[in-house]
């Protein structure tokens, strides 16, 4: 039986939410060593009604910078040294909150890992977060790599690398290295021990397993509908040989008649319905998880008809609703969203989203549960492109009590809800 918990919540509903503000720093990160100028981005969010009026950075208690609105975006040059910097917001009903981020400024060119630690010993997968800095090249980082054992394994657009990588037991000698636009290049040494028992299990090839379900939304509430008449259709072909790179992709579906129209296919993957023989009966295994990774390759050939195209991971246990839903937005703006799970709403990350038509498309979306139940967005890569977030959001709630993990894969509906096919291969999830 489907949940109230267990259904597509990625449009702005009327839910109840707690009274809170929140600002989120996607740069620079927390404990982090970055070159000057310093760039800072940052957004806020208040429950005050009349908004946000402002947010500034403090640096060692002083006031340094102030911007009207509720997105902050500056570079400030510091000196090298160790830096108490705090992000805050000031709304118009007088509130304010902040977040803090402890910063150390460098002018040495190099690459610093802030994960793994050099000697550590680790589980697969590896998170490696890193920074780099290029005092010789005025055009800057131009993309960051990880090296294992003399093989490069990862690659990744800027000067700041977010990815989790998978590894059998055994020590590794791995490097974390940057190169510049001007042809210059820069690494870091990281030596780890992976033990066994505590690696990632990856389920593969999602798209041509059973379990998944599709419901149709309507504006503007985007309740789902199983018999939805004809403002919106949708069907869904598995096994598909062409356009496939496995030769087992699955075609999914959209169409109707009434605007902006979506449709949601989901998939039980842990827990209650479990498509994956993880029916997780004794509640033991869900408690135990932290770390997910949505990892698919998407086609279509119309893709200007296209509102937005969502990628989710769902998490339901304790009568809460962890979710991180992403959606890339086409023709609503080419920039990819992720999902207030607490507020529910829509926040923009902005970071630029341009699949290609006509082509296969790669994305990778990097998330976390935080020890408090936090919902942590790591990082999102398409065609090679990371966007790193390290956005947090609270939980929201499910009263029904739904236990499990799902993914959904779901199709927005345009202004005209024009028709539109796409396909997944090769979607796999890993977690642990």
């Amino acid at each position: 039986m489907k949940s109230y918990c267990y259904r597509s919540i990625f449009l702005s509903l009327a839910l109840t939410a707690s009274a809170m503000a929140t600002v989120n720093v996607t740069s620079p990160w927390n404990g982090s060593t970055v070159g000057s100028p310093v760039n800072y981005a940052a957004t806020a969010t208040s429950t005050c009604s009349r908004g946000v009026a402002s947010m500034g950075i403090y640096v060692n208690n002083v006031l340094t910078y102030v911007e009207q609105g509720a997105t902050l975006s500056t570079k400030l040059p510091l000196s090298p040294g160790s830096y108490n910097t705090v992000v805050e917001e000031w709304d118009y009903c007088g509130g304010a909150t902040y977040t803090p981020v402890a910063i150390t400024v460098t002018n040495k060119t190099g690459v610093w890992v802030m994960k793994p630690a050099n000697n550590s010993s680790v589980t697969s997968p590896v998170n490696y977060m890193a920074t780099s800095n290029t005092a010789s090249c005025s055009k800057g980082v131009a993309s960051m790599g990880v090296y294992v054992n003399n093989v490069l394994k990862y690659v990744g657009q800027g000067a700041s690398l977010n990815t989790s990588l998978s590894f059998s037991p055994g020590t590794y000698n791995t490097v974390v290295e940057e190169w510049d636009y001007c042809g210059g290049a820069a690494y870091t040494s990281v030596k780890i021990t992976v033990s066994g028992g505590g690696g990632g299990s990856t389920l593969y090839g999602i798209q041509g397993s059973g379990g998944w379900v599709g419901y149709g939304e309507y504006p503007p509430d985007y309740n789902t509908c199983t018999i939805c008449g004809g403002g919106v259709t949708w069907s869904m072909y598995q096994h598909i040989s062409s356009p496939s790179l496995s030769g087992n992709a699955t075609e999914y579906s959209i169409g109707g008649t009434t605007a902006y129209s979506d449709v949601l296919f989901t998939n039980p993957l842990i827990g209650q319905n479990s498509s994956q023989g993880l029916p997780d009966s004794n509640h033991t295994l869900l408690p135990t998880l932290h770390n997910f990774t949505y990892d698919a390759y998407f086609y279509t050939g119309e893709l200007s008809n296209s509102q937005a195209l969502e990628f989710d991971i769902s998490m339901y246990f304790d009568s809460l609703s962890l979710i991180w839903g992403t959606q890339c937005r086409v023709a609503g703006g080419n920039e990819w969203d992720i999902w207030d799970s607490a507020n529910s709403q829509w926040i923009s990350t902005g970071a630029s989203c341009y699949p290609i038509n006509n082509g296969w498309n790669h994305v990778t979306i990097q998330v976390q549960r935080e020890s408090n139940n936090s919902l942590l967005f790591q990082s999102i890569t398409l065609n090679g492109n990371q966007t790193v977030l390290n956005r947090t959001f609270s939980p929201g709630s499910c009263p029904s009590g739904w236990w499990g993990i799902t993914v959904n894969y779901q199709l927005d509906g345009d202004y005209k809800q024009a028709a539109y096919s796409t396909y997944l291969d090769n979607f796999n999830f890993t977690y642990y």
